[in-house]
């Protein structure tokens, strides 16, 4: 297998330095290859389509031990090829201009503002899981008072 989706290789769907470094195995199963595929067919291309360049996907799956040793949420749907982290480092639009875009055009299950300001992410999480089933659920992730990871609904 090549490719996930028109612009994304399998290469770059499952590559992980932190895996690569600790010897984790980060091979995806048929059925969590197919549920990456459906995850950039309806969120990854008709966002690249509008941002007209190429956008970095800076995650999209994790095995289990991944997820583990990068200290992921327990019910992260990375593990199911849900979701997919995105990062503009390309220059063609903001992180906050596909937030945005995302939110407007696009169903979605979680639409995620990680970190950064005000006016602009470090990066964007997104999911999908169905049609039915999303819940167009917007947050923003912040760091409390202690240095955990919290979010709200935005």
């Amino acid at each position: 297998m090549n490719k996930i989706s028109e612009h994304i290789t399998y290469a770059e769907a499952i590559h992980s330095n932190t895996a690569k470094r600790r010897g984790i195995d980060n091979t995806p199963s048929p059925v969590q290859v197919e549920t990456m595929g459906l995850t950039a067919r309806k969120i990854f291309e008709p966002l690249r389509d509008w941002v007209g360049g190429p956008i970095k996907v800076t995650s999209m799956f994790r095995s289990a031990d991944l997820n583990t040793a990068i200290g992921g949420s327990k019910t992260s749907q990375h593990m199911k090829g849900q979701a997919m982290d995105l990062d503009d480092v390309y220059g063609y639009k903001t992180n906050a201009e596909m937030y945005h875009w995302i939110k407007e055009n696009l169903n979605f299950d979680q639409l995620i503002w990680e970190f950064g300001t005000d006016t602009n992410p470090n990066w964007i999480h997104v999911s999908y899981v169905n049609d039915e089933d999303n819940r167009n659920r917007c947050l923003k992730a912040y760091k409390d008072e202690r240095g955990k990871t919290k979010y709200k609904v935005i």
